[in-house]
């Protein structure tokens, strides 16, 4: 279960560079930015990765060390969230390639589903990818990660190209080319599943 027991009290007005900077000076001010990030990557971490919510939370908890301990490394050319996300991406990435053994499956919420397909999905085809709940989570796990994980960034957690490319380190067009592939792997097989009907493009 998510870390609901974290909630942002600062005010809105606080940026996270403010509190970046504040941190930098008072370590007691770092735990704003454990709480406004925890339950997003929290997320993020199960919809990529095949870790349990205790795994989870330790892979957190280790995120959230590396973020402080190179606050003075912070690259102001980034926004904070974006180099936060390159930073649990990249943790979560050799988590996954080190890990032996995994639960078969990943966090994907039903309201997600259609976003991983085409933006001109009809409303029919959406209540057969509701359907096929099961169906389409083991099609998203079946990816290989190098696309479900730019496909998450991309169409789950709403990340530009530009946020994209800096967080993977990759050039647009490598990007672009993997959301394209990726995309069209999963709706070829939700074609095949008979989960998406249409024609395909």
């Amino acid at each position: 279960m998510e870390n609901t027991l974290l909630e942002n009290t600062m005010p809105a007005t606080d940026s996270d560079n403010d509190i970046v900077r504040r941190s930098l000076d008072d370590p007691d001010a770092f735990s704003v930015i454990v709480e406004r990030y925890w339950n997003r990557l929290f997320r993020y971490v199960k919809r990529i990765s095949f870790f349990t919510d205790e795994d989870t939370e330790d892979i957190l908890q280790e995120i959230f060390i590396k973020v402080y301990r190179h606050l003075n490394d912070f690259d102001s050319d980034l926004t904070f969230s974006t180099w936060v996300y390159r930073i649990c991406r990249n943790t979560v990435i050799d988590s996954i390639r080190k890990k032996q053994s995994r639960p078969k499956t990943i966090d994907i919420d039903d309201k997600d589903f259609s976003n991983f397909f085409h933006a001109s999905t009809d409303i029919a085809e959406e209540f057969a990818i509701y359907e096929h709940h099961q169906k389409v989570v083991t099609l998203i796990e079946s990816l290989p990660l190098k696309y479900r994980e730019v496909l998450v960034l991309k169409f789950l957690e709403d990340k530009s190209y530009e946020e994209i490319m800096d967080i993977m380190e990759k050039p647009k067009g490598t990007i672009a080319s993997l959301i394209n592939r990726g995309k069209k792997i999963l709706v070829d097989l939700a074609h095949k599943q008979g989960i998406l009907t249409s024609p395909q493009e």
